[in-house]
């Protein structure tokens, strides 16, 4: 078969074949195909003609297919079938059910309802495949920017990020973080100014430059500068240097179940311990909209 051939043959033709080859009568075809007769007759010979190949045995009726006929009836099936699938592959992806979703987070994010929000994701779009990766708010903004991320999880204000788009997303609070070992953990009436002598565990602020300066605020607030004794990558790491003694921390409280055996948890009062988490984004996929619909 030629290229000219094969521009020649539609999918409407091979519909119009299978209807005359399935009911082995050009009337009942027809009127299957809402036509009339003459027309369907005459389009089953040209394509007969474009191929060049007999594919329905005549005489005063429809008597059925030649073996080239019975051919072309599977090729067709298996040809419509694939192009129905296209189809609905092609509309799945543009209504957000099929895809991929490449999700950054901080580790905190994983304490609040973002569990939550995609179980339901997962749910409502089982095609569509869900990528996690947790990072630092400044690591994700350079993922979306270059593209290996779609939406992230972050913790504002984020800085010299015109280009990100942030959707609210969900709230925490900070609490203090002590090793139970610790002889301040055994005291019931902590304030912040209490830990003024005690060597912090913090994270580069670099990472997390909006979250970072609101610790330090708040120390300054209560009248000293942390200590800094050590950073540590991500929050699971500053927890547990916090647990094997190394120093306190401040650290959301979403967290206060984290090693919970080893570290005390304390809720710091008023409203400037309470911090939000964003979505950002940049140019969206249909199913990445369809994970902030979900989110929303």
């Amino acid at each position: 078969m030629t290229p000219d051939i094969k521009a020649r043959i539609t999918l409407r033709a091979m519909e119009q074949f299978v209807a005359v080859a399935e009911e082995l009568h050009f009337h009942r075809a027809a009127a299957r195909l809402n036509m009339s007769q003459p027309p369907l007759t005459s389009a089953i010979r040209k394509l007969e003609g474009d191929i060049n190949v007999t594919l329905i045995e005549r005489g005063n009726r429809v008597l059925g297919l030649t073996p080239a006929g019975k051919r072309f009836l599977n090729e067709a099936y298996g040809t419509l079938r694939r192009a129905e699938e296209a189809i609905t592959a092609t509309q799945d992806v543009a209504a957000g059910k099929t895809g991929l979703v490449r999700l950054g987070y901080v580790g905190s994010s994983l304490y609040g309802r973002l569990p939550d929000v995609i179980r339901e994701f997962r749910t409502s779009h089982p095609h569509v495949r869900l990528e996690l990766r947790e990072a630092t708010t400044a690591a994700q903004v350079e993922a979306l920017r270059g593209g290996t991320l779609d939406v992230g999880v972050l913790i504002p204000p984020l800085v010299n990020a015109e280009d990100i788009e942030q959707t609210s997303f969900d709230s925490d609070r900070l609490c203090m973080a002590i090793s139970k070992d610790n002889a301040l953990s055994k005291r019931s009436d902590l304030a912040l100014g209490d830990f003024s002598d005690e060597p912090f565990i913090l994270w580069p602020m670099v990472e997390g430059r909006g979250f970072h300066l609101q610790v330090i605020r708040l120390c300054a607030n209560a009248g000293f500068v942390p200590r800094v004794m050590q950073e540590a990558h991500g929050m699971h790491a500053v927890l547990s240097l916090v647990a094997v003694g190394g120093g306190v921390s401040i650290v959301p409280e979403s967290m206060s179940g984290f090693q919970a055996d080893r570290i005390s948890y304390r809720p710091l009062t008023g409203s400037e311990p309470q911090f939000d988490l964003v979505l950002g984004h940049r140019h969206l996929s249909p199913s990445a909209e369809a994970f902030i619909r979900t989110a929303g």
